[in-house]
């Protein structure tokens, strides 16, 4: 969960009250614990230096807004054979296909779970389903309350034509987990109409992603609220899809996945206010410092970014009076050899104004450029979640240059060359195509580290969510096998993604008269000259990937962010372990 901690916020206050002068507020904020990173990640401090910074920590109470430090929901999963009229709690639910609902002559149904229940109930889930119009329809749910079984009231979720997919067991349990919510339930049982053709491992993954789904779907991001309603639920039981050692460390799987999930959301749903580089760079010692036995955690000051030549990374955050934090964590397995070594190279904007090229007009989405950093929250979920799990043989290094696109009179102006740390030289023609920038030297600093496989996500153009729109993240390689590897994972996380082409021939529209590059060249092809232009700072030997999820980071229809990527960077991390 992200948050800042209540420590800030009564440092802070303590200090305001007091009638000591500005010198003494830094010395009481540099010696809170929980500012402690945040201080000693900065440069020798003189004492015109220590009031600004003190300012600068200060911003992240901006309108005095700290975020309440919730208790998770907590779920407790069981697989159960047992039968669905013997089954007693408070929801029974049924996922049903349109197929399931066939009906004999005599308008009773003919699939065998559904036979059963409506035998037991003499005929009334027949008659209720007819009634209630309902056909099974991929988003239809009805929960009926009918006496005679053991659970107080029986659900229907429909399943679409047929369930064969990640995505609609994920939908099953997130209707389940909205139905628990309307009806105060605690305990909940959820029965496939039709499993019998599953194969064992088939049934393992679809109790997984039921619960997954039944857990993304209990959250709600409730940390900037001042009053919300609270959930009930407590446990629930997983019928008719075996039981056994293989499927409970597979729900702990996904209850591993799911909260890490849940991380990135709020991450993502943290205002710029409150998540500033500085309490990212936080967020990622504290995971570090939690899984300390596989995970370490290196923060680069600015005087160390500057050492490594970052001009790319640090031209994009010289407007902003909030500081540049590079963050670095390293996965390492606690025994064994290491096979393989992965990069995650995640874009961290916590606010992207445009710069001097200004976010303006309808449809610019200044208000939701919080969201700019949706890569390296996925990144850092996924981080969170291999700390849990530990896969062997495999070491991940995880990356975010974390900062803001501000204007200021010390910020990038149109027409700036800034030199990345390879040597390359940029002519800055937009301000505001500036994740490319962070990510520049992100992917230097990456290959440097011996991976031989990097993938970045990043949320980086429009133009992939004109081609795409809003609910598939477009991926660029040069490699068919990386590609392989990582929709593959894909498909069994259940998110969407859609390879895109890599265009060379695009490359004349990023050239300079003046420069190696400049870092947009216009909208045709906005997204594949991005991820063109991202080529040029990885090392040829090293397989890429980019990933651009600027569409599925955030719903719309839910107002909230998604957690999008991360199941899926787990997945193809702990395939690759094996």
């Amino acid at each position: 969960m992200v948050a800042i901690g209540v420590s800030l916020a009564s440092t802070l206050f303590a200090a305001a009250a007091s009638p000591s002068s500005s010198s003494s507020l830094f010395t009481k904020l540099r010696s809170s614990p929980t500012l402690r990173l945040s201080f000693t990640s900065l440069s020798p401090l003189n004492s015109r230096r220590g009031k600004l910074m003190a300012h600068t920590i200060a911003r992240a109470t901006l309108g005095l807004t700290l975020p309440s430090s919730l208790e998770p929901v907590k779920i407790s999963f069981t697989a159960k054979e047992i039968g669905v009229t013997e089954w007693k709690g408070d929801i029974l639910a049924v996922g049903v296909t349109e197929k399931d609902l066939a009906k004999d002559e005599n308008s009773k149904f003919e699939n065998p779970i559904l036979k059963e229940l409506d035998s037991h109930l003499g005929g009334l889930l027949a008659e209720a389903s007819s009634e209630e119009d309902f056909t099974g329809k991929t988003g239809q749910s009805t929960i009926l309350r009918l006496p005679g079984l053991g659970s107080k009231r029986v659900g229907l979720i429909g399943l679409g034509q047929s369930a064969s997919c990640t995505a609609a067991f994920r939908g099953l349990g997130e209707a389940v987990a909205a139905a628990a919510k309307t009806a105060q339930a605690s305990d909940v049982g959820i029965v496939l109409a039709s499993s019998e053709g599953l194969s064992a491992e088939s049934k393992i993954n679809t109790a997984s992603a039921i619960a997954t789904g039944t857990v993304l779907g209990v959250h709600d991001d409730n940390r900037y609220r001042s009053e919300f309603k609270k959930s009930f639920l407590k446990s629930v039981d997983i019928l008719g899809l075996g039981t056994g050692p293989d499927l409970e460390k597979k729900l702990k799987y996904a209850e591993d996945v799911s909260s890490a999930i849940i991380f990135g959301k709020e991450l993502v749903n943290s205002p710029a206010n409150v998540l500033t580089p500085g309490a990212l760079a936080e967020e990622a010692s504290k995971i570090a410092a939690t899984y300390s036995d596989v995970l370490s955690a290196k923060i680069l000051t600015v005087e160390e970014i500057k050492e490594l030549k970052m001009g790319s990374y640090l031209g994009v955050a010289a407007a902003s009076a909030n500081p540049p934090h590079f963050i670095h964590l390293s996965y390492k397995p606690s025994s064994g050899p290491v096979k393989v070594k992965l990069g995650l190279v995640g874009k961290g904007l916590t606010f992207d104004s445009g710069g001097y090229n200004i976010k303006t007009g309808p449809g610019c989405s200044i208000e939701l450029m919080k969201t700019d950093m949706g890569g390296a929250a996925a990144v850092l979920g996924a981080a969170k979640a291999i700390g849990q799990i530990k896969p062997p043989g495999v070491e991940v290094h995880f990356i975010v240059a974390a900062c803001e696109n501000m204007i200021s009179g010390t910020g990038m102006r149109p027409g700036d060359i800034i030199t990345a740390s390879n040597g390359k030289t940029i002519e800055v023609n937009n301000t505001d195509a500036e994740g490319r920038l962070t990510l520049a030297d992100a992917l230097v600093y990456t290959c440097n580290q011996g991976v031989e496989k990097v993938v970045d996500l990043a949320t980086l153009t429009g133009a992939c969510i004109v081609a795409l729109g809003p609910s598939i993240a477009g991926v660029f390689t040069p490699s068919d096998d990386l590609a392989i590897e990582v929709l593959t994972a894909s498909e069994i996380s259940g998110e969407k993604f859609w390879r895109m082409p890599l265009e060379e021939s695009y490359w004349e529209s990023m050239k300079s008269g003046i420069a190696d590059m400049v870092n947009t060249g216009g909208r045709p092809g906005g997204a594949i000259t991005a991820a063109l232009f991202l080529k040029q700072f990885v090392d040829e030997k090293v397989q890429w990937m980019h990933i651009d999820l600027a569409g599925p980071v955030y719903s719309d229809k839910k107002r909230s962010a998604t957690g999008f990527g991360v199941a899926t960077l787990v997945e193809w991390v702990v395939k690759n372990s094996s």
